[in-house]
C-alpha cells in the first residue's frame, strides 16, 4: 500500500516548511533531519500528515507511517479531503480541535477515532495539531503528528 522505502513522494520544501512551523509553534524541535528533510520525516517512526488551505481542507503530506496506518497510496492520501479521515460522528469533534489550533497555533493531547480506506478503525491518541506558517507568516495549513494509535 505505501510507496517503497527508497522512494520520496514529499518535496524537501515542504517538510522543511513542517519542520520550521512545528519550531515556531511549539519551540521545540520534531526531529533533527539526517541529511534531507524530505528523507527523515517520510520514514520517521512517527504518524505526520498535513493538509492545505482548501474550504474543504485536502491532505498534502503523509510520511509512510502515515500512509500505512490510513492504508493508501501517496497519490491516493494526498487526494483525500482531510474530513474523510474521521467518521462523520467523529468530525465535529475534529472540527473543535482545528479551531482551536488555529487560534492558538496548535493543540495537543487530543484523541479520536479515524478510520482507514478499507475501513479499518482506530483510535489516536496524544495528538498534536499545529497551524503551518510559513516565514513570512502566512498560513499555509495545518499538520499533526502522533506515535500513539491503537486498532478498535
Amino acid at each position: 500500500m505505501i510507496e517503497p522505502k527508497n522512494e520520496v513522494p514529499a518535496s524537501e520544501n515542504h517538510s522543511r516548511l513542517l519542520l520550521d512551523s512545528y519550531r515556531r509553534a511549539t519551540g521545540r524541535d520534531l526531529l533533527e533531519p539526517e541529511g534531507e528533510a524530505a528523507a527523515t520525516l517520510f520514514r520517521a517512526p512517527f504518524v505526520l500528515l498535513s493538509h492545505g488551505t482548501e474550504a474543504d481542507p485536502v491532505l498534502n503530506y503523509g510520511n509512510a507511517a502515515a500512509l500505512k496506518l490510513w492504508e493508501m497510496t501517496w497519490d491516493q492520501f494526498t487526494g483525500t479531503p482531510s474530513r474523510l479521515t474521521a467518521e462523520p460522528m467523529e468530525r465535529s469533534q475534529r472540527e473543535k480541535l482545528l479551531i482551536d489550533a488555529k487560534e492558538k497555533g496548535y493543540s495537543d493531547g487530543y484523541y479520536g477515532i479515524r478510520i482507514s480506506s478499507v475501513g479499518r478503525r482506530f483510535e489516536i491518541r496524544n495528538v498534536l495539531l499545529w497551524n503551518v506558517v510559513d516565514e513570512q507568516g502566512i498560513y499555509r495549513g495545518q499538520a499533526a503528528v502522533f506515535s500513539e494509535w491503537t486498532y478498535v
